[in-house]
């Protein structure tokens, strides 16, 4: 609060001017005491310098007052005890009135200068006092990205800086101004929340539409209570800064509307930087939304063109030539029917379930479930497609069971098997491997291929939404599978990560917890369920 400092100070100043003179009228007493025992009475000239020394204190530490009563009242004693006839006012060589008069001349030169020291020592240090508070502002405002934050720090910040109440006007979408902050009052037996008054407001409009200062200290609207600045910047004017001010602080009114233009300037600056990261936020943001639109629609109109067009040919060939073809003809036509309806099956699973995934809505319908029941499930969905594949399965000695959702781990499965098929060379090797740990009871899942393999750089990439490797825009696909993969295994509390196979190839590894509230599947090696 540089303001109630400097006021404090102020006050402070004016009252030690009483004790200044009770210290002044002792120190000068007691010099005089001092001098007559030392026998420096016969040595006028020494005696009227050595009164000069509470002259000097005098200015140095009270100002020009006490000094002036300081060099007043050492010609007094100074006649009275040392000029003859002693113990008197009166001087028997007239002389020494102009003495006197050239004491008092040079005694109140003394107490000018050093007056004129102190004063400009106090404004170094308001000064300064000024900047640290002004630095410590735009500190504060510069880590701060969020606009109703800012808002509320300024607000806060320029009233603990000069003390009294403050407001910020900023206007809404119909650009109509209104308060946007208002400061607690600094001081008792004011008003929480000022600058919510009409005339209040009506200045504020006033000044934000003219960009004008205004208010008390200012040229225009004088009479007001209190001092409104605009938040200008060289594009546009933001909004407008009010602060309360009293009556009885004519003497700071120009102090405080430099500091508070200053303040201004501040906020300003940091209300248009905020505002143009918002809006870049936003650019980033529709631009983000407009490319995975496009991708979006670009992968589904290809994946659902693809299986459509081998669905109609073969059925049109079955429907107007089926006298033509031969059975294993028509058991290729129709296999084909259902390869492709499985394709959109799943690439329609795909998306609503990246839909789920988006907005919070997919809930685990969690039991216990029997992995290899669950590989065997995924095994025959995907042989149905991929009959040039020889797929291993390596399984623990026991039943592993995981308490999950089925439907959406066979997803999982179905979605790292089907990519191992799609990005692998016919009669290559495609092992699946589960492994279990009972301390700390986590089910390890290897899906590993003889494949292409993915860069390092893209192992992380690869489940983003719509993430498609340069390497791999030769083969079908949407780039939703594995992003999918991610989010289910994620919510079932476990970690999926793209791995190099030391073979060749690529290796997904699914690491899930097993437990169900910390405890593991009730089963016993005889293959019963324990009550």
């Amino acid at each position: 609060m540089l303001s109630e400092r400097i006021k404090k100070e102020t006050r402070a100043s004016h009252g030690k001017r009483v004790p200044a003179y009770v210290w002044v009228t002792l120190g000068v007493t007691l010099l005089t005491l001092l001098l007559h025992p030392i026998g420096m009475s016969g040595d006028l000239v020494n005696v009227a310098l050595i009164y000069l020394f509470p002259v000097l204190v005098s200015a140095v530490y009270w100002g020009m007052g006490p000094a002036i009563y300081a060099a007043s009242f050492s010609v007094i004693m100074f006649d009275f005890f040392f000029v003859p006839p002693y113990l008197s006012f009166t001087v028997e060589d007239l002389r020494y009135l102009i003495s006197f008069v050239v004491y008092l001349a040079v005694a109140i030169l003394t107490a000018s200068l050093a007056g004129r020291l102190r004063q400009q020592l106090e404004m170094v240090k308001s000064r300064e006092a000024t900047t640290n508070s002004l630095y410590a502002l735009s500190r504060q405002m510069t880590a701060i990205t969020d606009l109703n934050t800012l808002l509320v720090n300024i607000a806060t910040q320029v009233s603990l800086t000069l003390g009294k109440p403050t407001a910020v006007y900023l206007p809404d979408k119909q650009g109509d101004l209104m308060v946007t902050n208002s400061s607690a009052s600094a001081s008792e037996g004011e008003k929480d929340g000022w600058g919510d008054g009409e005339s209040e407001i009506a200045i504020a409009k006033w000044v934000y539409h003219h960009g004008q200062i205004a208010g008390k200290g200012s040229s225009a609207l004088r009479e007001s209570p209190g001092l409104y600045v605009p938040l200008r910047t060289e594009e546009q004017i933001h909004g407008v800064l009010a602060v309360s001010m009293d009556a009885g602080e004519v003497h700071e009114q120009q102090e405080q509307l430099r500091l508070l233009e200053a303040c201004g300037g501040l906020a300003a600056g940091a209300i248009a930087r905020v505002k143009l990261a918002e809006e870049a936020r936003l650019a980033q943001i529709t631009a983000e939304s407009e490319r995975i639109r496009t991708a979006l629609l670009d992968s589904v109109s290809h994946e659902l063109r693809t299986p459509l067009t081998a669905i109609i040919g073969s059925a049109t060939g079955l429907l107007e030539n089926d006298t033509l073809f031969t059975p294993e003809d028509r058991r290729e036509l129709t296999g084909n029917i259902r390869d492709g309806a499985m394709r959109m099956n799943r690439l329609v699973t795909n998306l609503l379930g990246m839909v789920r995934l988006e907005s919070g809505m997919l809930q685990l319908n969690r039991k216990w479930c029997d992995v290899g029941d669950m590989i065997s499930v995924v095994l025959t969905q995907v042989r149905e497609f991929s009959p040039h594949r020889n797929i291993q399965v390596e399984l623990p000695d026991d039943p592993v069971f995981i308490y999950g959702d089925e439907v959406l781990l066979e997803q999982v499965l179905v979605n790292i098997v089907s990519n191992a098929i799609k990005y692998s060379p016919d009669e290559s090797l495609i092992v699946i491997i589960v492994a279990s740990d009972r301390s700390p009871s986590q089910l390890t899942i290897w899906v590993a291929d003889q494949g292409i393999g993915i860069p390092e750089a893209e192992r992380i990439r690869i489940f983003d939404k719509f993430y498609r490797s340069e390497s791999t825009q030769h083969v079908t696909g949407t780039g939703l599978g594995l992003a999918i993969c991610k989010g289910i295994v994620e919510v079932h509390g476990g970690t999926i990560v793209a791995e190099p196979n030391p073979g060749g190839g690529t290796r997904m590894r699914i690491d899930i917890p097993m437990e169900a509230h910390g405890s593991r599947f009730p089963y016993s090696e005889q293959g019963e369920v324990e009550e």
